[in-house]
């Protein structure tokens, strides 16, 4: 089956963000440096810490791996990745944790310059780690393609999750123009726009979906929480969440570049062997929402999408600019150069650091 075309309209909304980079200049943070013996500090924007996208990060922090590196950091939260974006781009944040294709996207702007480029430097996630879930109240029984007013659920507008929502009803022949994407944050919240009929479908991560599975309240239409049903959706190995850099922060700042990716592959390497006791004990306990249990759930459900060192997939950069082009012709692919997005070169440092 063919995938629909967004309209260009769309592709405009979805772009405003990337578009917008060229405005942003360099981050306040640059030009105020620690002095000597004091840790230094970054801010890393993340579209949804308690979600178990986010949680090698939040790993790093919560067990003192970055602090250990001589950082100082401090997540500066927000309800989804586009989200995080902006907030880097306000100047509210010195990095970013966020999805790769939001780096292609960044790229693809047109008006998009070298010094306003992001780069991952790391990445966290193999698959996207997200499911889309249709109410088992409010889903209509006829075609999707004929459902008219549909309304969906995501962190927030631009976000993975809008992302791959528009990608699989796309295919399933629905019409994106009688969509409407609402967004419903990150938290408990976006469990309670479901159930109380506000949205007839939701697109989310984990622990979300597995919280709201066991209870009955959603059936899966589509799920990339595994290797097999990301390279389904996507046919490749898809990039998840990465540490997302401007040019000018890992051209001035090298040290603390190299000491955020060696934060984030010591807690990829925890992650390996630990425990859902270990996990109990790490994480702090309101990214459980409430349900222990359904949390190291889903953390057993998600774990083998976990990066195992931090290295960006051979085929990773190719999938994401392949997927971004099903939905929006209109991005500038030529402006892309996919080299550019990405370097393995601090990861390696790091491996041979933690032995990896």
């Amino acid at each position: 089956m063919s995938t629909p075309s967004v309209t260009r309209r769309q592709w405009g909304a979805q772009a405003a963000l990337a578009t917008a980079a060229a405005c942003w200049g360099v981050p306040g943070a640059l030009r105020a440096q620690p002095l000597a013996g004091d840790p230094a500090r970054v801010r890393i924007a993340v579209g949804g810490c308690r979600t178990l996208y986010y949680l090698p990060l939040v790993i790093a922090d919560a067990m003192g791996f970055f602090k250990s590196e001589g950082l100082a950091v401090s997540l500066v939260d927000q309800a989804g990745g586009a989200l995080a974006l902006q907030a880097l781009r306000a100047g509210d944040a010195d990095v970013c944790c966020a999805a790769y294709e939001h780096g292609l996207r960044w790229a693809a702007a047109p008006g998009s310059t070298a010094p306003q480029a992001l780069r991952s430097l790391a990445v966290l996630g193999r698959a996207p780690q997200l499911a889309l879930g249709a109410s088992t109240r409010t889903w209509p029984v006829r075609s999707v393609a004929r459902f008219k007013g549909m309304r969906v659920g995501v962190s927030s507008a631009g976000s993975s999750t809008e992302f791959l929502a528009s990608l699989w009803l796309a295919q399933a022949g629905a019409s994106l123009d009688e969509v409407r994407f609402v967004g419903v944050g990150s938290g408990l919240g976006a469990v309670a726009a479901l159930r109380q009929g506000a949205v007839h479908a939701l697109c989310h991560a984990d622990p979300l979906m597995t919280m709201l599975e066991q209870r009955g309240d959603i059936r899966l239409l589509a799920d990339t929480r595994s290797l097999k049903g990301s390279a389904e959706l996507f046919a490749g190995t898809m990039p998840a969440a990465c540490l997302l850099v401007p040019a000018a922060f890992a051209e001035q700042r090298p040290a603390q570049a190299q000491a955020l990716v060696n934060g984030l592959v010591h807690a990829l390497k925890w992650l390996q062997t630990a425990s859902p006791a270990d996990l109990a004990r790490a994480v702090p306990a309101d990214h459980m929402m409430g349900d222990r249990s359904a949390y190291l759930a889903a953390f057993q459900r998600n774990r083998e999408t976990l990066s195992p060192d931090g290295l960006m997939p051979a085929d990773g950069p190719a999938t994401a600019l392949r997927a971004l082009a099903r939905l929006w012709p209109e991005l500038d692919a030529g402006r892309v150069g996919l080299a550019s997005t990405f370097t393995d070169a601090y990861v390696r440092k790091a491996k041979l650091k933690f032995n990896l």
